[in-house]
């Protein structure tokens, strides 16, 4: 199994830590974001990973190189500009059978092995990786009908079905992919349903965190040695 982790964007809400480092290299805990991902990759039988960069891709390079101290094969597909989450598919040569893609930010312990083997049994071209979140609105929330109040509920709490960052594809999902242009995974997502092709969901229950905003960070710092064990399940 061949997985593409998306690491090319500048993460500019975590400024100013990603001027001069990028996201998915910040530490957490002992190890870099993008590190502990890989190790989860690694335990859950994928080998062969490429890392789409491009914001101080150098860097990758530096601390990975080709990823044997990991147990895995990586390489690295370079985008010139930003091309999104999506975009970079089109430059990674060889995705010619069931593959990964996630983000480089997001922290799991996802059994990426089992998510695979439900996509399969599903007979379908993508699966999303998803979570159930919870969000409360700490106001009261009005409904209205011409200017009349038609229900008013005080702090509502939602709930919501959420991607993780994490998706299977089939190879002929890149046929939506234009090479050189600009493409976020949602929206590649909305032009599969668009194309009436079947997307499925895979449910995760556990561990999952978004690393996108410093509260997020701080909140990954926090919880790092109570998770850790889940986040380095040992090493096939």
């Amino acid at each position: 199994m061949r997985a593409v982790i998306v690491a090319g964007g500048r993460g500019t809400r975590l400024l100013p830590y990603t001027t001069v480092l990028p996201k998915p290299l910040m530490p957490v805990g002992d190890m870099p974001i993008l590190e502990l991902l890989i190790r989860r990759l690694e335990a859950s039988g994928v080998r062969r990973i490429t890392v789409a960069v491009g914001h101080l891709a150098p860097l990758f390079c530096a601390y990975f190189g080709d990823g044997a101290a990991w147990g895995v094969d990586l390489d690295y597909s370079l985008e010139t500009e930003p091309l999104g989450t999506a975009g970079p598919l089109g430059l990674v040569r060889g995705l010619d059978d069931t593959f990964l893609v996630l983000n480089g930010d997001l922290l799991t312990d996802l059994d990426f092995d089992r998510m695979i083997g439900e996509h399969r049994r599903a007979g379908v071209i993508a699966t999303v990786g998803s979570c159930d979140r919870e969000t409360r609105i700490d106001f009261g929330v009005i409904e209205v009908r011409d200017d009349l109040v038609t229900s008013y509920t005080e702090k509502p709490t939602f709930h919501f079905t959420v991607s993780m960052g994490v998706y299977v594809f089939e190879p002929s999902v890149l046929d939506l992919v234009t090479v050189g242009a600009r493409q976020d995974l949602p929206d590649l997502i909305t032009g599969l349903l668009s194309a009436k092709r079947r997307v499925a969901i895979y449910r995760h229950v556990g561990y999952w965190l978004d690393i996108g905003r410093p509260d997020d960070y701080q909140r990954a710092q926090e919880n790092y040695e109570q998770i850790k064990a889940t986040l380095l399940p040992p090493r096939r």
